[in-house]
């Protein structure tokens, strides 16, 4: 159990939520786990779902709670409130934002921000780290040449521009890549990014993270009444969660493709997890894919502080600290969005 930005995340599995007076009880196989009061939440946030009472839910609904209900790998199951209120405003104000170019910008501005800040902090690390297996003088080189980039898109209010910008950046980093690979260079070699269908042994794994961290995102937005569909630096594509590859950009770095390099560095995964089909693609086998999945699940449990709230969370709850301050930078709570700036 974690309340973060009036918001109770119950992460334990198999757990049943009921009421008393005016308290919210958390119970497992009969014995109360837990117990705090409702009057000063917005949200219940419950991983694992088992069961909530119906006394709790009213109560929840009369007061403008809402109960949200994931699987325990972070799938969107439910979101549970009353008379439409808050969540209508707030989802007429992020479509307005997103018809405005300009608006989007000075949001979108901040999802890069992150990512090229975190890939900065990714490229210091190894430079510390690993001296004698990469590159020193060429990282450092990238990471000035980033953070006169973050200088830039600080300032940008032009969409376009800040792809560009955006793209300036991943070209640099995307050229010290292959360095952090540090065990099995023979099998895992990064030449380009390639998607649909990916390549080769590594854009694969990274096409698999990336699709897995847009899912816990896309679940993250939807638990606090955000729509992730439409974004705002990507723009409305049917079928694309727009908002979540922009929330995830700050992550893609610092998460999946830490998460990537660390299955492979630590030899968990190998050549013969792999196959090649007629057309060129490679895919994942089956059991490497669950290997894949039991990691991703088990670095979801590590805990970290949150560089803004100040918080010691797991990084399962990550997506859903960012989607909680993307609302309230929505609702006017927030001058600015702070995005997660990892180091």
């Amino acid at each position: 159990m974690k309340k973060l930005l009036n918001t109770l995340f119950i992460t334990q599995p198999d757990v049943y939520l009921s009421l008393d007076g005016d308290n919210i009880v958390l119970l497992k196989e009969q014995e109360m786990l837990g117990r705090l009061p409702l009057h000063n939440l917005e949200s219940v946030v419950s991983f694992g779902y088992t069961g909530a009472s119906p006394s709790l839910m009213g109560y929840c609904a009369e007061r403008n709670i809402s109960l949200v209900f994931f699987t325990m790998n972070g799938r969107f199951l439910a979101r549970v409130v009353g008379k439409s209120k808050g969540n209508v405003v707030l989802r007429k104000k992020q479509y307005r934002v997103s018809d405005d170019e300009v608006m989007s910008a000075k949001i979108a501005r901040n999802f890069i921000i992150g990512k090229i800040y975190n890939h900065k902090w990714m490229i210091e690390r190894m430079t510390r780290d690993y001296p004698l297996r990469v590159d020193v003088a060429q990282f450092k080189e990238v990471s000035r040449y980033l953070s006169s980039i973050i200088l830039e898109v600080r300032k940008c209010e032009d969409l376009e521009r800040l792809r560009g910008l955006e793209g300036q950046a991943a070209i640099s980093y995307n050229k010290l890549f292959n360095q952090m690979i540090l065990q099995q260079k023979d099998d895992f070699c990064f030449h380009h990014r390639s998607r649909r269908p990916p390549l080769d042994n590594l854009n694969a794994m990274l096409s698999f993270a990336y699709t897995l961290l847009a899912n816990d995102m896309a679940s993250a937005l939807e638990g606090v009444g955000l729509d992730a569909y439409v974004g705002f630096l990507h723009r409305d594509r049917p079928g694309r969660v727009s908002l979540a590859l922009d929330v995830m950009e700050e992550l893609r770095g610092v998460y999946a493709d830490r998460f990537v390099l660390s299955l492979i560095n630590k030899k968990v995964v190998n050549s013969e997890d792999f196959l090649k089909k007629e057309n060129g693609a490679v895919i994942m086998t089956d059991e490497a894919r669950k290997k894949f999945l039991a990691a991703w699940q088990n670095k979801k449990q590590e805990k970290i502080t949150h560089p803004y709230l100040g918080e010691k969370i797991s990084w399962r709850l990550v997506p859903h600290a960012q989607a909680l301050l993307l609302a309230r930078h929505l609702r006017d709570d927030l001058d600015e969005y702070p995005p997660f700036l990892w180091k």
